[in-house]
Formats: C-alpha cells, sequence, structure tokens
C-alpha cells in the first residue's frame, strides 16, 4: 500500500466523498473465472432468458470472457496513464457451489463489478447486504484488498449477512408479470424481495458529498435503504429516487451525478418533476438513447440494459470515461462542458455492467461538503 504524504500528516489510504473529484485509487474488476449465475428469484422477476437456467453454474465462454477482459485492461490502461493507482481483486472459484443452513447454490457468477457490493463514503467501506445468493460470498475475492486498507488506516463495515430464507422472495414475481420495460402509472409496483429483512446493493447509492441518493430496486428494499440511513447518521441525507422501470437495478443506469450541478438523467424512467426538491437547482441532462453497432452484443443484451450507455466514470469534474460506441452521448457531454474519455467497453456488458459498475473510487482528491 503506498505512503502517500503531506507536509503535515499522512493522507488517507480511503477517501471518497463524491462521484467527480479527481480520481487517486481504483480498484477495477475482473471478468477471469465467470460462469453464468444461478436464476434465482431476483434475475427471474428482471426477466432472464429461459436458457440461464441450462446454464446455471457453467464457465463463460473463453471467446466472450477474452473479448471483455481485453476492454477491461484498455480501461486500467488509461486510468493507470492518467496517474490513478488501480487494484484488482484475488482471483476466486465461482464455478464452485456453496450452500448455508437455509439454501443451496449451484455457483457464483463474477468478480466484475465492485460498485455493486461496496459502498465508500469517506475514509470508510460499507459491505451492502446483497439479497443475490449467487453473489454471497463474492465479497471474499476482495478480503486481503481491504484488509490492506484496514491496516493503512481506513474504516471496514459490513452490513447485517442477511439470512436470504424463501420468505424474503416473492417467488411468482417474473418478468413475463411487467411487459413493458416502464411500469405502468398509477399501479401498484411489485418487488421480487420482502421486507423480511434489510437487503441493498451498494450500486443503487450515488454520491454528492452529505447527500446520497438511492432507488428502491428489485436488489435493495425499504428497510435497506433505512439501515444504510441510519448507519451514515445525522452527517448525511438519504433522498430516495423515484424511478419508472419496471424493474429497476442499480441506479448508475438512471441518474448520475457528473459534477457539482450537473447530473444525468434517463428520459425513459425519470421525471424530471418527480426528482427530490434537492435537485431542482441543479442542471438535469437528460442521457441520448443508446447507439450501440448491431454487432456489438449490447446490440440485444441478456443480462443488462442497453441504458449502460449512460454508466460513465467520472476521472474529475471535467473528463468522463464514456463507450466509444456512445456517439450521441459524446457530443452531448462536449456540449455540456466536459470532455469525453472514450473506450470502447461493449463487450463487457454482458458481464453486468459498464464503466462505474467495473470500478469503485477507494480514494478521490477532496473533502466532504454539501451541494444543496
Amino acid at each position: 500500500m503506498p505512503d502517500i504524504r503531506t507536509d503535515k500528516a499522512p493522507a488517507p489510504v480511503v477517501q471518497s466523498f463524491n462521484e467527480w473529484d479527481p480520481l487517486e485509487e481504483v480498484i477495477v474488476g475482473t471478468v477471469l473465472g465467470a460462469t453464468y449465475p444461478e436464476c434465482g428469484p431476483v434475475l427471474a422477476a428482471a426477466g432472464e432468458p429461459d436458457w440461464l437456467w441450462h446454464y446455471q453454474g457453467v464457465l463463460v465462454e473463453e471467446e466472450s470472457v477474452q473479448a471483455a477482459h481485453e476492454q477491461l485492461e484498455e480501461l486500467v490502461s488509461v486510468l493507470q496513464g492518467e496517474g490513478v493507482t488501480v487494484r484488482r481483486p484475488d482471483p476466486f472459484p465461482h464455478n464452485v457451489g456453496y450452500s448455508t443452513p437455509f439454501w443451496q447454490c449451484r455457483s457464483g457468477w463474477n468478480t466484475a463489478n465492485p460498485r455493486d457490493l461496496f459502498l465508500v463514503v469517506g475514509d470508510e467501506i460499507i459491505e451492502c447486504a446483497s439479497p443475490m445468493r449467487h453473489r454471497h460470498f463474492e465479497p471474499l475475492a476482495y478480503r486481503r484488498l481491504f484488509t490492506d486498507y484496514f491496516r493503512a488506516g481506513a474504516r471496514l463495515t459490513s452490513a447485517p449477512k442477511p439470512a436470504l430464507r424463501d420468505a424474503l422472495y416473492d417467488h411468482n414475481c417474473r418478468g413475463a408479470d411487467t411487459g413493458k420495460r416502464i411500469h405502468p402509472e398509477g399501479q401498484p409496483r411489485r418487488y421480487p424481495i420482502t421486507e423480511l429483512e434489510p437487503v441493498w446493493e451498494a450500486a443503487d447509492f450515488v454520491r454528492c458529498g452529505r447527500d446520497l441518493f438511492v432507488i428502491r430496486s428489485v436488489a435493495t428494499n425499504a428497510l435497506g435503504i433505512e439501515w444504510v440511513r441510519r448507519h451514515l447518521g445525522s452527517g448525511f441525507r438519504v433522498h430516495e429516487i423515484k424511478t419508472r422501470c419496471a424493474t429497476p437495478l442499480h441506479i448508475d443506469t438512471t441518474f448520475v451525478p457528473l459534477a457539482p450541478g450537473k447530473a444525468l438523467v434517463n428520459p425513459d424512467w425519470i421525471n424530471v418533476a418527480e426528482l427530490p426538491e434537492c435537485l431542482r437547482k441543479w442542471d438535469v441532462l437528460q442521457a441520448p438513447r443508446p447507439t450501440y453497432e448491431p454487432e456489438s452484443p449490447m446490440a440485444s443484451p441478456q443480462f443488462s440494459s442497453q441504458w449502460l450507455s449512460m454508466n460513465v466514470l467520472s476521472l474529475d469534474h471535467e473528463r468522463v470515461v464514456v463507450d466509444a460506441q456512445q456517439h450521441k452521448l459524446i457530443r452531448k457531454l462536449e456540449e455540456w462542458g466536459f470532455t469525453p474519455v472514450p473506450i470502447h467497453f461493449d463487450h463487457f456488458g454482458p458481464f453486468g455492467g459498464s464503466f462505474h459498475c467495473a470500478t469503485l473510487d477507494v480514494r478521490r482528491r477532496g473533502k466532504l461538503e454539501s451541494y444543496f
């Protein structure tokens, strides 16, 4: 672990309060060893393909893994070229089944998206309480790395490990029930997880200093949101963003803060008039529709949404890493005063994310502020 010092005191090895301060250190995931996940209630509710039932626990084809790996390594190269320290998780046997006293699972999935499972607030790394059984032991791939951060002064916290009993799930909540991707207005929303215990995934939260924004999703229930709110305490405010997505999962395809006073939103899933009051003075930038090439694996995604187009990573207040195929978004970012950094990243999409998901910023150069 680097010993980064100032004239007065050691700099914190973990410190990140928002999505845009200058990036200094980041964890980047890996697709190596990825398997097809078990299609549990959460994935079933998201409308995952029927063929998945026949491939649970099978290693993903080497051709797909290698294509995504090469694009991921290009991201690492660009980050390192900008002087950013890059850390990686340890190898993990995702093709091994496991069980608890209450259930068993055929396999894990991958270690591609550290943002999904960990929330960094200041000098604290918080492990989430995911409701996905196939991700139950995925955090162990980061244990050695986080122990090093702890030795260097960071705080480590884990939300109560959920039991994930069958009663947590609505097993009849299927993707077919939702029909269109936009939830019908005025109809009650149905989630595949109940309020039996607090469950949440970290990628349903984004940070703007003392204010965090969250969506309730197929992986985050109301109790999970309340756990985060109470844990952070009175020094922070947690605001819920309403989404019209029929099967919402992770906020970074819906609402993405880019800089103080500027946020990117999904025009299909966000009604600007329903945003929290504190955002009314911000510039709300509507993302253009995704533009993937016909031969791209994201032309018809299986495990994600084409709106991963807006799943960008800010290097600082101006520079934004964006998928090179998103020509419309690149032009819009330039019009809005940003400097896009285009990288081809569409082969990573089938592994569940894009730039924001694939990274976990553990140190940004800045301090805790209120932007509202």
